[in-house]
């Protein structure tokens, strides 16, 4: 499976880049459209178990979703190892482990899967959902000006062009929830309506796309953002950012 070797690597950068500290960060990812018809029939070695809240668009649908208190460093190295593979039931209530070893799936796979739920319902052919801790976006989000959609947006689009084009629906913002809640799923959701990039006060960052190297890249972006900010600030300076000409120039030069 091609695909699992993606999610690896990006494992491996979201360790590297000191933004998966111990087991923090999760990722799941739909692998249907890769797997071959006796991959998708596999025999499971658990089955049945239920979900809190059904997934009635993702009924015979496979994803690979990193193990509860597995370390990203260790996804990178062994996948499967520290990752389950996960079929959903055909009432969409439940679903089984597949992989050769039982590994328990991440504790927000009701969070996700509500997620990959909403965004096929909605008709968007996303097949990641990437959440992790960089230290510097999340240091924005205990700065009360920054917890304003808009502000932060304009604020990270205008630090170095390929923000806006690399993210241009912007950041969605989701006040302080207890982590693996399905509140805070249900309060990602709305902003997912709008975007595919949602920062979670004081937590992290989540991102959602067709491509799991894509949804990193969004991060990415975003943190060099962020670091453009910070090391301007730290200089003494107040960063004078692109003005609104200049990113209007962007979005009409990229088809934003």
């Amino acid at each position: 499976m091609a695909e699992i070797g993606r999610i690896a690597e990006v494992a491996g950068y979201l360790w590297e880049k000191g933004w998966a500290e111990r087991n923090g960060g999760n990722i799941s990812v739909n692998l249907t459209d890769t797997l071959t018809p006796g991959e998708l029939a596999m025999e499971p070695v658990q089955a049945g178990i239920a979900l809190q809240e059904p997934a009635g668009e993702l009924k015979g649908d496979v994803f690979y979703v990193t193990g509860t208190g597995k370390r990203m460093r260790y996804v990178a190295q062994a996948p499967f190892a520290n990752g389950a593979l996960i079929r959903i039931a055909g009432d969409g209530a439940s679903y089984d482990i597949l992989a050769e070893k039982p590994i328990p799936p991440t504790s927000e796979l009701p969070s996700h899967l509500l997620m990959h739920n909403y965004l096929r319902a909605s008709g968007r052919q996303t097949k990641v959902v990437l959440h992790t801790h960089p230290t510097d976006l999340i240091g924005l989000t205990h700065c009360r000006p920054y917890l304003d959609s808009d502000k932060l947006t304009r604020l990270l689009w205008s630090m170095i062009p390929e923000c806006r084009i690399i993210v241009p629906k912007g950041i969605g913002i989701v006040p302080y929830e207890i982590p693996g809640t399905l509140a805070l799923a249900h309060a990602t959701i709305r902003q997912l309506s709008r975007h595919d990039v949602v920062f979670w006060e004081k937590h992290g960052i989540l991102a959602v796309g067709e491509d799991i190297i894509d949804c990193f890249d969004a991060i990415d972006t975003l943190s060099k953002s962020a670091q453009i900010f910070f090391s301007a600030r730290a200089a003494g300076y107040e960063p004078e950012g692109m003005n609104d000409r200049q990113l209007d120039d962007l979005a009409d030069a990229f088809q934003l």
